[in-house]
C-alpha cells in the first residue's frame, strides 16, 4: 500500500547532528506540504544499498546527501545537472517519471544566495579568495564564476591540489592559485572552504589579506564564532559570516527541486540561530 505522505531523508555518516530534518520540516509546515523527512546513517561501504532501499523499497521521493557520500552519489546518478557535473559531487537526488536517478548540487547556489540575498554582498567585479581545494570548494566555484567576479584565487596548503582544481575549469581565465603563505594583498571577499574551523585550527594566513572593506565567510558554523571568523574579526574585516545561512539556502533549493515551491528562508534561519 502506497503511503499518502511523501518520504525524504538525508543520508550520511555520521548524520545524527544534521539540521536537515528540522529545516525541511519547517519548510513543509510553512508551505503546507505533506511530507516526512528523516536522517538515515549508511555504513561507509553501504551507500548504494541504502539508496536502493530508500527509493525502491520505501518509495522515497528525494534524498539529501552529506559527507562522505557526495562523490559516490555523483557516480550513481544517471542524469546530472550542469552544476552537478561541474561540482563533481551531488548533494540532491530524486527519481524522475522515467525512473531515472537524477543528481544536482545546491551547495554553491546556497552560498551565493546567502551572500547576495541575506547579506547584501555583491560578488560582481569582486576579487575573491577561496581557501581550500577539496570537494566543498569544488562545489561552489561554478556558481561563484556565474556572478562575474573580477578574479577568484584558490589557495591551498598543497599547491598541486589547487592547480588540479583550477585546471578542471578549462579556459577559465579568472582563476589563479596560491599557497596560503604566499598570499600578501587584500581581497574583497574571502571564503573559507577548509575544515580547519571544525578542528579548531587557524590557517597560516597573513593579516595583509584583510582590510576594512573585506567580507569574510566561513562555510562552517557553530554555537560560537568560528576560529576563522575570530581571526578575521581581530584583523579588522568589515563583515564576518558563518555557513548556517548557506545550509538553509541550499536546502531551500532542494525543496524547490523536489516540491516546485521555494520556501521563505528568513524565519527558518532565525529559528536555527536560536537553537545553535
Amino acid at each position: 500500500m502506497t503511503s499518502l505522505i511523501d518520504h525524504y531523508a538525508v543520508i550520511g555518516n555520521p548524520v545524527k547532528h544534521s539540521k536537515s530534518p528540522a529545516i525541511h520540516t519547517l519548510f513543509a509546515e510553512a508551505t503546507h506540504q505533506q511530507l516526512e523527512y528523516s536522517a538515515q546513517e549508511a555504513a561507509l561501504d553501504g551507500f548504494e544499498k541504502a539508496l536502493s532501499a530508500f527509493f525502491q523499497d520505501r518509495g522515497g521521493k528525494g534524498l539529501s546527501i552529506t559527507v562522505p557520500f557526495k562523490e559516490e552519489a555523483w557516480e550513481l546518478a544517471n542524469i546530472k545537472t550542469v552544476r552537478a557535473q561541474k561540482a563533481g559531487a551531488v548533494n540532491t537526488l530524486w527519481v524522475d517519471a522515467k525512473g531515472e536517478l537524477n543528481g544536482d548540487n545546491t551547495d554553491g547556489v546556497g552560498l551565493v544566495r546567502d551572500l547576495t540575498a541575506n547579506h547584501s554582498v555583491s560578488l560582481t567585479s569582486a576579487n575573491i579568495l577561496v581557501l581550500g581545494a577539496g570537494g566543498a570548494v569544488k562545489g561552489i566555484l561554478a556558481p561563484l564564476l556565474q556572478e562575474q567576479p573580477s578574479s577568484i584565487t584558490i589557495a591551498n596548503r598543497t599547491l598541486t591540489r589547487a592547480q588540479a582544481l583550477a585546471a578542471s575549469f578549462k579556459h577559465e581565465s579568472l582563476l589563479s592559485v596560491s599557497t596560503f603563505e604566499a598570499l600578501n594583498h587584500p581581497f574583497d571577499i574571502i571564503i573559507n572552504g577548509t575544515a580547519a574551523s571544525l578542528q579548531g585550527q587557524a590557517l597560516p594566513l597573513s593579516p595583509s589579506i584583510i582590510n576594512s572593506d573585506t567580507v569574510c565567510y566561513d562555510m562552517m558554523y557553530g554555537a560560537q564564532t568560528t576560529v576563522f571568523n575570530q581571526w578575521a574579526q581581530q584583523h579588522g574585516a568589515q563583515q564576518c559570516i558563518d555557513g548556517l545561512g548557506m545550509l538553509v539556502e541550499q536546502a531551500a533549493e532542494q525543496f524547490f527541486i523536489w516540491r516546485g515551491i521555494r520556501p521563505d528562508t528568513a524565519s527558518v534561519l532565525n529559528h536555527l540561530r536560536q537553537q545553535v
